[in-house]
């Protein structure tokens, strides 16, 4: 087979080097977009989760449990003003803002298939238990923990696809991930749409929301385990056979498909030893942690903002609260078309400029939809900010991912995008604030100074990326 090296290079830089250019002069083939698939479906249920947040709250307020004898401690933050609503989103973010700062980090030490399959499990059983919740305590509580396992989650499947995609593919292949994942974003709606307002066999209709997601992530679990772990970490882990044979398979498949590969072209290693989260905190780390952390700060804000608040601010834009989920489930129709439309143009152009013009996008959106009543109107502008906001995601996702190396490549992920699980957290109070006292508009003024931050912050500070190969970028 042309290029596939058959003796161990002498130092753990030329072993990744090596690696990493034969896996990165593998044309597209279905082999390759296979792995992406199945890691696309991992990432379904976390999609799933996040977005029915939104959707189900409508039925969570009608079942009573956000009540102050409901929620028991957690009704202390009334003193506050915050919707009993803001306590269930503050609860989702405050979990995956640990899974993402104090747990990512295990997907560096353990593999990333392994934490990539086990937080899948963990989702399912804590997701089916949070189903059968009788108060608003109990809820929150194992809501808290669900988000733990999905916050792990997102950020190990960001490192996978980065380390196992070629360079020329990568764009494409996390607005291929984003699309597959946002696909379930309509049928999310859908769900809520019908199930919300009944109870099926005496069960609430969110609660079958929230089942519906289990059993299909239980599904899905067993489909991830024959993914391959990823040749990059298996170096950097002194395990140079195992990720030469898992290379030689993957070669061996594409070459079936595609024929002979061409000779891997000469790529620059990786710095030696597994690192650690302080190496971000260095040159020439440093300023790309700062960057992301704001980035992540303010991204959040805008995205979550709208995606997971969608029904409640259309019942305040004066639309009827059964309605709301019908035009709700419209606007989540887009979801799948923003990184679908990213395909097109992800890897010609520069990562940074697509989340630039995106979050630009989400500012005039969100400000014309704070002016609008008219149903067919706030339809159309929520469905065009959907499209730039997913576009952002896709990006983003992609482009924070190759700014850090893989010996702390999750840890250095989880850092910076828990920034955006903590501002969510507390975006969740304060939108829940903003609407009881200035209602919609208030809302779109505080995203869109949101939305400013991250265009001063990636437009002016992000490094390039497209097209190089990790070890390049991270050189």
């Amino acid at each position: 087979m042309s290029g596939t090296t058959s003796t161990q290079p002498a130092s753990e830089t030329a072993r990744i080097a090596e690696i990493a250019s034969r896996m990165d002069r593998l044309p597209p083939s279905w082999h390759v977009w296979r792995m992406v698939i199945l890691l696309s479906l991992g990432g379904v249920f976390e999609f799933y989760d996040l977005f029915f947040t939104g959707y189900v709250a409508p039925g969570m307020m009608k079942s009573g449990l956000f009540s102050p004898a409901s929620l028991g401690p957690l009704a202390a933050l009334h003193v506050i003003a915050v919707a009993g609503f803001g306590i269930f989103v503050f609860a989702t973010f405050s979990g995956l803002w640990v899974g993402a700062l104090l747990v990512s980090q295990v997907a560096d030490r353990m593999g990333r298939r392994k934490i990539f399959v086990g937080a899948l499990l963990w989702y399912c059983i804590c997701s089916a238990i949070m189903a059968f919740a009788q108060t608003g305590f109990t809820l929150n509580l194992w809501r808290f923990i669900a988000g733990i396992g999905l916050g792990v989650e997102l950020v190990t499947i960001d490192a996978y696809i980065a380390e196992l995609i070629p360079k020329a593919e990568r764009g494409r292949a996390f607005s291929i991930n984003q699309t597959i994942t946002y696909a379930v974003v309509p049928l999310i709606a859908f769900l809520a749409w019908k199930l919300v307002p009944i109870a099926p066999l005496g069960l609430d209709g969110w609660r079958w929301v929230v089942l519906i997601g289990s059993v299909g992530a239980l599904v899905v679990w067993f489909l991830q385990l024959g993914l391959p772990e990823s040749p990059r970490w298996l170096v950097k882990h002194g395990r140079y056979a195992e990720a030469s044979a898992i290379v030689t398979d993957i070669e061996a498949a594409v070459t079936a498909e595609k024929g002979p590969l061409p000779a891997p072209a000469p790529e620059p290693g990786e710095a030696e030893g597994l690192g650690s989260l302080s190496e971000a905190f260095r040159a020439p780390y440093l300023g790309r942690t700062i960057t992301l952390s704001v980035f992540n700060l303010a991204q959040t804000i805008g995205f979550y903002g709208f995606a997971a608040w969608v029904p409640t601010l259309l019942i305040h834009r004066g639309i009827h609260v059964t309605a709301s989920l019908e035009y709700a489930f419209i606007i989540a129709l887009a979801n799948p078309f923003g990184p679908l439309l990213g395909t097109l143009f992800s890897d010609k152009i520069e990562r940074k400029w697509q989340i630039v013009l995106a979050a630009a996008g989400m500012l005039v959106f969100m400000s014309i939809f704070a002016m609008l009543s008219a149903p067919p109107a706030l339809i159309l502008v929520g469905v065009l900010w959907t499209l730039c906001a997913n576009v952002m995601s896709y990006s983003f996702h992609n482009y924070q991912a190759e700014l850090f190396p893989t010996r702390f490549r999750a840890r250095a992920i989880g850092f910076v995008y828990s920034w955006s699980r903590l501002s969510a957290a507390f975006a969740g109070l304060v939108i829940g604030y903003l609407l009881g006292h200035g209602g919609v508009p208030a809302v779109a003024v505080f995203i869109g100074i949101a939305m400013l931050v991250v265009i001063g912050s990636i437009g002016m500070f992000g490094p390039n990326t497209r097209g190089l190969a990790l070890e390049e970028i991270n050189r």
